[in-house]
């Protein structure tokens, strides 16, 4: 009995029957989950605050105008008597008086110590960080969906080289069982033969668990039901070409480490907005008020109206608030230090995370090649050592061992072509280009 098996250097194929189920390709994966993703939601709509809060108004910049309306009844009952009896007593009942007031207030901030143009650039400084955490989430979801496609493709992989090894055991367990029939073989040999194929069965049956686990994995990134049956691609296509000084270039792109520089900006926004409380604030003053009364007592005036329109200028001066003002400029001078170091150790951390994936993924090229070149040999051993046990010049120990070993290299070449795939889509990711790129 024969494999057929198509091996590249870029390409490792494995043909599984996928024609009973709707073909799930990576893009369509990746585009499900960008679209239901409830993470990328949540930083979307931050954003959406964020450029919302972005106003000329929310920093401080444009004049703060409120109105006041109030109309006040009141009802009256009036018995007065005067001293020496200088004038008649006065008594009165049901009396309405009635009283309107309305005004506008303007106050507009024409100096601040410059706090207010500190705080626009803040408010800009945080909507361009919004923006950055929702590139952060989109790389970080289309990467998990990619390691969890290509993760069922190497399980299917594997599958179908435990059927591949079955399909041995039972053409092996035929043979023995024709041989112990006709009394060439005896029965132990038979019943291990039995053992081996049972052992591989199992195996197989353990396999599918793993791709059904797999499979919910997947589902579950989709925001999908479950037990949403789908086929996959059945091709890892991986890179054989990424290059670390073009990948260390593109580093500097990665939003991780844009998100560290914003915060950094922030920062120093923030020393400027807490200096610029020590500094005295101007403020226009202006407002206008509208009285009216109607008075039915028989006394005083009966009815009446002003309007009085003010305006000037506010000045607060801060002279003393013990010593609080110095601690908080202290303070956010330190904060911009830490963020300094952040942003530093971070880009220490990125670099050294791409050293040794990029470390990974060219001992997995090459252990793909080798075990490749393996997996010929071995193959050619099994095929050798079945055509030897068929005509009883080798034992069934033998023909297992060769068997096994067919079976564990194909095992690591997956494993090989996978971790590649695996370092190919970590390295895009912190050179922040595997939106575009991995497929």
């Amino acid at each position: 009995m024969k494999y057929f098996f198509l091996a590249f250097p870029i390409v490792f194929c494995l043909s599984l029957d996928s024609s009973s189920q709707e073909l799930l390709t990576l893009e369509n994966a990746v585009s499900t989950a960008l679209e239901k993703s409830y993470s990328i939601k949540v930083v979307q709509s931050r954003e959406a605050i964020a450029h919302n809060d972005n106003t000329r108004g929310n920093a401080g910049m444009l004049p703060v105008v409120s109105g006041t309306a109030l109309q006040n009844f009141t009802h009256n009952s009036i018995n007065q008597s005067f001293f020496n009896n200088i004038r008649e007593p006065l008594v009165q009942s049901g009396i309405d008086n009635r009283n309107n007031n309305a005004g506008v207030t303007m106050v507009w901030t024409l100096y601040d110590g410059m706090g207010m143009f500190a705080a626009a650039d803040r408010l800009k400084e945080f909507e361009k960080l919004g923006k950055t955490n929702v590139q952060i989430a989109i790389q970080n979801t289309v990467s998990q969906v990619a390691n969890a496609y290509y993760e069922i493709i190497r399980q299917k992989q594997r599958l179908k080289a435990l059927q591949n090894a079955l399909d041995i055991s039972a053409t092996r367990q035929e043979l023995a069982k024709a041989n112990y029939e006709v009394g060439t073989t005896s029965k132990s040999e038979y019943l291990a033969a039995q053992v081996d194929y049972n052992q591989d069965q199992a195996a197989v049956l353990a396999q599918q668990q793993v791709i059904q686990n797999a499979n919910v994995n997947l589902n579950a990134l989709l925001f999908r039901d479950f037990e949403t049956k789908f086929a996959v691609m059945d091709t890892i296509v991986f890179r054989n070409d990424l290059s670390l000084a073009d990948l260390k270039q593109k580093l500097t792109e990665n939003p991780n480490l844009l998100a560290a520089a914003q915060s950094r900006t922030l920062a120093k926004i923030n020393e400027k907005e807490v200096k610029s409380t020590k500094y005295p604030q101007v403020d226009l003053v202006t407002g206008y008020n509208y009285t009216s009364f109607n008075n039915e007592a028989g006394f005083g005036a009966q009815k009446g109206q002003s309007r009085v329109l003010n305006y000037g200028v506010r000045l607060n001066v801060p002279i003393y608030d013990g010593y609080n003002q110095r601690r908080r400029e202290q303070n956010a001078k330190v904060n911009t230090i830490i963020t300094e170091y952040q942003e530093a150790d971070l880009k220490n951390q990125l670099l050294s995370a791409l050293e040794r994936t990029y470390n990974s993924y060219q001992n997995s090229l090459q252990l793909f090649g080798f075990e490749e070149k393996n997996l010929k040999i071995a193959r050619q051993n099994v095929d050798l050592a079945f055509e030897r046990y068929k005509f009883g010049n080798s034992t069934a120990i033998e023909f297992r061992e060769a068997q096994r070993n067919a079976v564990a290299t194909e095992s690591r070449m997956i494993e090989a072509a996978f971790n590649v795939k695996l370092a190919e889509i970590e390295l895009l990711r912190l050179s922040s280009s595997i939106v575009s790129e991995v497929k």
